[in-house]
């Protein structure tokens, strides 16, 4: 279902990433495809033609909502359990409950940064030294998708990577990084979001050191016409960069 552009985006996930590939190079797959699908001409195209009405609006609205962590996800292409392919749009200073977590994923996952700025951090965990953080184990709760978290207990963890991404560069991570990101200018930052991978985790570790977090947090999906409209306004954000 979709127009042109839907379908040749679906062509080229399917092609890239539904192979028998290992996890380095499932990573490697995903980075290359990110940063193809987006290139600005390429993304503004797909951006369009979904704001349209093309594909399945109802069904992406339903999956596309404010994020815990403080940005906007907009599902363009919903590929099944072999990938999932957003737009992320952060907003500079927006207070969100999990903006300073450090996480992993539930699948390797690839972003290309289209206009603005990314800062993250690499983190791995160790028996002493570094930082002290509150762990989690966050899933999802049944038939709401709503995040619950449940404490694990204290952990320490050691900072590894430190890192600026601007317009025109990607990366790509495996399921278990433990990483944060965040919008690094005054302005809004634009990011294309590839989950794949054959498997999901069915949980994500979640590390805090803002105090603790409320056992369970509310996705509150768009509705159809917030959906499109956010489709739009992104189209016309990427005409103008």
């Amino acid at each position: 279902m979709g127009g042109r552009q839907i379908l040749a985006a679906r062509r080229l996930l399917t092609e890239a990433l539904d192979g028998d590939l290992s996890d380095d190079e499932t990573v490697t797959a995903a980075r290359a495809v990110i940063a193809e699908l987006g290139s600005p001409e390429r993304l503004l195209e797909l951006v369009a033609e979904l704001a349209s009405g093309e594909g399945d609006p109802e069904h992406c609205a339903g999956l596309s909502y404010r994020h815990v962590l403080g940005f906007d996800k907009l599902l363009l292409i919903d590929g099944g359990p072999r990938h999932m392919l957003r737009a992320h749009l952060w907003h500079p200073d927006v207070a969100a409950i999990g903006a300073e977590d450090i996480h992993n994923h539930r699948s390797p996952l690839a972003s290309y940064v289209v206009r603005g700025r990314l800062a993250m951090e690499l983190y791995e965990t160790r028996g002493d030294g570094g930082i002290t953080a509150d762990r989690y184990e966050e899933s999802l709760a049944g038939r709401s998708a709503d995040w619950t978290l449940r404490p694990t207990g204290p952990a320490r963890l050691r900072l590894t990577h430190v890192g600026q991404y601007a317009a025109g560069s990607a990366y790509a991570l495996p399921a278990n990084v433990l990483h944060r990101a965040w919008c690094d200018t005054d302005a809004p930052t634009v990011t294309l979001f590839l989950e794949t991978g054959a498997e999901r985790r069915r949980h994500t570790d979640v590390f805090t050191v803002a105090g603790p977090h409320p056992g369970a947090v509310a996705k509150v999906p768009l509705d159809v016409k917030d959906y499109l409209g956010a489709l739009n306004d992104l189209a016309e954000s990427l005409r103008s960069s």
